[in-house]
């Protein structure tokens, strides 16, 4: 081959090389951007919802996450909406609330991926201050739900107000109180309701949420307060078909930090303890 068409040949291959090149370009620039991570969780509103949005904070800087929060009133409806895919994943519970909701609806696609906090019940009255001022026949709000009451009911009697058939057991009703010294009327309330029963109530016990809601804390302002090794831990549930996604652990990652923490020490004082 003479130098002629060897030269010729170069030309057309730094040519063809130099096409390449542009359609590469041309393709790198009309490539869609990579779409950003969203996640969708239910949150009870108040002061639970405000600490999240610390949380979504942290997700978006850390991890490019994009958090929408759905707000809830009612406990009852958050794993239902999470089972059904309306939800990503929810934070607003603990284990034993889980496991009730998952047996009494069938929510076996639910699962726990990470824990928040532990946000102690307390017991607050407008008319005493301590325990041994609650006078015979007085009467006592406790929420309705099933593990808040049992909850509720071991924490008198660590009051020595009652006493349970087992206080083991995280179920207990009512009908399990065996001894009751003061006759205390124990009246079963909406758990969301139960702070706004105090004034037609002698004593009431309150879920950390709702407390807040209008403006009460345990630290300052309870009668008795469920200690901080509760087994209570509040937990981050979502389906075992997502739960490994990228979306639910960044989640995770973002709400397991100390910036979230100190955001609930804002909110509930020392009645707020790490659960990871």
């Amino acid at each position: 081959m003479n130098f002629k068409k060897l030269l010729g040949l170069a030309v057309v291959s730094a040519l063809a090389l130099t096409g390449c090149k542009e359609d590469k370009k041309a393709e790198v620039a009309s490539a869609p951007a990579p779409q950003a991570q969203k996640i969708k969780v239910g949150v009870m509103s108040g002061p639970e919802h405000t600490v999240a949005e610390v949380a979504a904070k942290v997700a978006k800087d850390k991890y490019g996450l994009d958090v929408e929060f759905v707000l809830f009133n009612d406990y009852a409806l958050p794993n239902t909406a999470t089972s059904k895919g309306d939800l990503d994943a929810n934070a607003f519970q603990h284990k034993p609330y889980l496991d009730k909701d998952v047996a009494s609806k069938n929510l076996d696609n639910l699962v726990i991926v990470g824990n928040t906090f532990v946000y102690p019940l307390a017991g607050y009255s407008k008319k005493i201050k301590n325990v041994s001022e609650l006078a015979e026949g007085a009467v006592v709000a406790v929420p309705n739900d099933p593990s808040n009451l049992a909850r509720a009911l071991i924490l008198l009697e660590k009051q020595g107000l009652i006493k349970l058939k087992d206080n083991t057991n995280l179920f207990s009703t009512s009908l399990d109180i065996v001894e009751n010294p003061k006759n205390l009327k124990i009246k079963e309330v909406d758990t969301s309701v139960a702070a706004k029963a105090l004034d037609d109530v002698d004593l009431a016990v309150v879920n950390n949420t709702y407390a807040g809601q209008v403006g009460l804390n345990a630290t300052e302002h309870g009668v008795f307060v469920e200690s901080k090794d509760s087994p209570y831990v509040n937990i981050i549930v979502a389906r075992t078909n997502n739960k490994d996604s990228e979306a639910v652990q960044n989640f995770v990652k973002a709400y397991q930090t100390e910036e979230v923490y100190q955001e609930a020490q804002k909110h509930f004082k020392d009645g707020v303890v790490k659960g990871w």
